[in-house]
């Protein structure tokens, strides 16, 4: 009987369906900030994993260096046995500074290379 009631009410049945619309926004609106906030989430790990390897690259990068460093020196000593200090000094930064250019050359003719193509 208040089936029936509710189907000769058409008042009742627009206000019925004015909240479930109502309801329908609200959870597609909710629906879109959950899915706001998963991306938002997925982009603040890949971040914290992009930081991470740049912070571990850039350690190994400075151990490198040091490395490099010392290896210049070791060169620049044992070449010393053969000519002065200067020498030996000028020597080894004209080679190292040979091997950076073609090193630089080689990288600037591959990132164009890259880059052109399309």
């Amino acid at each position: 009987m208040n089936n029936k009631a509710m189907q000769k009410d058409p008042a009742a049945q627009r206000e019925s369906f004015t909240e479930l619309l109502g309801q329908l926004a609200n959870r597609s609106a909710a629906v879109v900030h959950d899915e706001i906030d998963l991306v938002i989430q997925g982009i603040r790990e890949k971040v914290t994993a992009v930081r991470s390897g740049i912070l571990t690259v850039a350690t190994g990068a400075v151990f490198s260096f040091a490395a490099f460093m010392s290896f210049c020196a070791a060169l620049i000593i044992e070449l010393t046995s053969y000519m002065t200090p200067v020498l030996a000094t000028l020597v080894a930064g004209a080679a190292l500074a040979l091997i950076g250019v073609v090193i630089a050359f080689i990288g600037c003719k591959l990132l164009r290379r890259s880059t052109h193509k399309t």
